[in-house]
């Protein structure tokens, strides 16, 4: 091979990197957008915690934290039944653990529909359902209550995993969680 047929391949170099960066892409954004969406509930047993006092969740989107098995998760007030969630006089309640499926950093309740939009880059594409959101600051994953704790943007794919709840008086126990995925995956 002499220099002159070298320079006349030339173009395959940038052509070859260009093609396989596109392929690249395309199986990243796929791996991405592929949500698992979270079915029937599977609380393994453990030991029952006292969560909140009805009172402390009195309207819609109000929040406790709590820990549970050994991990951080955050009690909330929400306007419709879910899978998993807990029904007392007409109130719903769902519990999620707060460890991102993504890579283990703690998710927070994000109020601002504006915040979810700027810092997140996510907006429910129905206008009307814009509500509070569990968001992880780390790779800006959302997590969505109303959809029992489904990941809706960003990295993580598997949803938080669930705490089931139990009315003991007028107080909120915990009395199982689902096994946390492993993550990364």
């Amino acid at each position: 091979m002499n220099r002159r047929h070298l320079l006349e391949k030339w173009w395959l170099l940038p052509v070859g990197a260009t093609v396989a960066t596109f392929g690249y892409l395309g199986l990243y954004a796929a791996r991405v957008t592929r949500k698992s969406v979270p079915g029937a509930p599977q609380f393994g047993a453990a030991a029952a915690v006292r969560v909140a006092d009805l009172k402390q969740v009195s309207t819609n989107w109000a929040d406790v934290s709590f820990s549970y098995g050994g991990r951080p998760c955050v009690l909330l007030r929400i306007p419709a039944a879910t899978l998993g969630s807990l029904e007392v006089a007409g109130q719903h309640y769902a519990a999620f653990s707060r460890i991102c499926t993504h890579l283990g950093c703690t998710v927070n309740v994000v109020r601002d529909t504006e915040v979810l939009a700027f810092s997140f880059n996510y907006r429910d594409p129905d206008p009307q359902q814009q509500h509070p959101m569990l968001g992880c600051p780390c790779h800006f994953s959302v997590f969505d209550p109303l959809k029992s704790g489904e990941a809706v943007f960003g990295k993580a794919h598997l949803p938080l995993p669930r705490v089931r709840l139990e009315r003991r008086g007028n107080e909120l126990w915990a009395t199982g969680i689902e096994a946390p995925p492993q993550i990364g995956g």
